[in-house]
């Protein structure tokens, strides 16, 4: 087993040297992808050092600031583990919930997982009363069309097998990249689980860059592609038994 990392990074460099070294100390085989965003704050001299210095990471540079969604499109197409996850450049996620977020991919019961902020007992920082009921309500509302039963759908982490991520047509630039997904996958009915992760959420004054606007526009995209999106069947390639796999790939001591 090995996954592919997808970092989609706009000034970070206060932040992404700690990241890449949080993400490289999970035991488990890795490509980390770093897409930067058309970075101001030398972020993206930053990234050229870590490239040198890790042998498992690739920095690809974006021509202009274009988002998070087309970073993440960018990094996608690129990604050739078995896995691909999502991770944010700002220390809000942790990558030690790494395993958490791989065994139902592993244990061959899920396409997709998502990480809950919400379904979880873990820690969490304690910030804004109102980002948590728009995140509440985004998330209701997008159930309501795709007929799920997620509690984070806002997260930032995800993880997809390969095949499944690749398979998507994805169209939106920013934020909006969350609820289209969402929809996406849905129609494919893939086999999506949660698990409760940790959360240290960061202030404005720290970088926090999803605004009111971004909510908006979330609710837009809910609407658009429930709207246009078709239901397609996904056929998952023939898993290996539980126990095979559990005894390849130990968390622990994970291997190529």
């Amino acid at each position: 087993m090995r996954i592919s990392v997808i970092i989609p990074t706009y000034n970070e460099a206060a932040t992404i040297a700690e990241l890449i070294k949080r993400v490289n100390s999970v035991d488990v085989p890795k490509e980390i992808i770093v897409v930067d965003d058309g970075s101001t704050d030398g972020t993206r001299e930053r990234l050229a050092s870590l490239e040198e210095q890790y042998d498992n990471v690739r920095v690809l540079v974006q021509p202009r600031n274009q988002g998070k969604g087309a970073a993440l499109r960018r990094g996608f197409q690129e990604a050739s583990g078995d896995y691909v996850l999502v991770q944010d450049a700002d220390l809000e996620y942790d990558p030690s919930d790494y395993p958490s977020l791989l065994k139902p991919l592993v244990d061959g019961k899920a396409d997709v997982v998502y990480g809950s902020r919400f379904l979880t007992t873990k820690e969490h920082r304690v910030l804004f009363f109102w980002h948590s009921v728009g995140n509440q309500l985004l998330t209701l509302i997008s159930n309501m069309f795709t007929n799920l039963n997620l509690t984070d759908m806002e997260t930032g982490y995800k993880v997809f097998k390969r095949e499944v991520i690749q398979s998507i047509k994805l169209e939106q630039n920013r934020f909006g990249f969350e609820p289209e997904v969402t929809v996406k996958i849905a129609r494919m009915k893939v086999r999506i689980y949660e698990v409760g992760i940790s959360y240290s959420g960061r202030t404005y004054e720290e970088g926090k860059k999803i605004g009111w606007k971004d909510g908006v526009k979330a609710l837009w995209c809910i609407l658009k592609y429930s709207i246009k999106t078709p239901h397609t069947s996904y056929r998952p390639a023939e898993q290996p038994s539980t126990q095979a796999t559990k005894a390849d790939v130990p968390y622990s001591a994970a291997r190529d």
